[in-house]
């Protein structure tokens, strides 16, 4: 799956939330990413990386380093 930062600079955590399939209970914020993504299988290519603020691609990380299912990879 590819992500945009672009799509993420303009529309943050909604963008996140569709792209993603996350529940609907998904709280928005850097630590309900962060749950979520420890939750998942998939393959993430965020692409644009330098639009998106550096605590959302390190959340990215934290969470692929936790989840053996996530791989994530970024791209400026």
């Amino acid at each position: 799956m590819q992500l945009d930062g672009k799509l993420i600079n303009e529309r943050g955590h909604d963008y996140l939330m569709e792209a993603l399939n996350f529940p609907d209970y998904y709280g928005k914020n850097l630590d309900a990413l962060y749950d979520c993504l420890t939750e998942i299988s998939c393959e993430i290519e965020l692409i644009n990386a330098g639009a998106v603020d550096k605590d959302i691609v390190d959340t990215f990380k934290d969470a692929a380093s936790e989840n053996e299912f996530l791989k994530f990879e970024s791209f400026p």
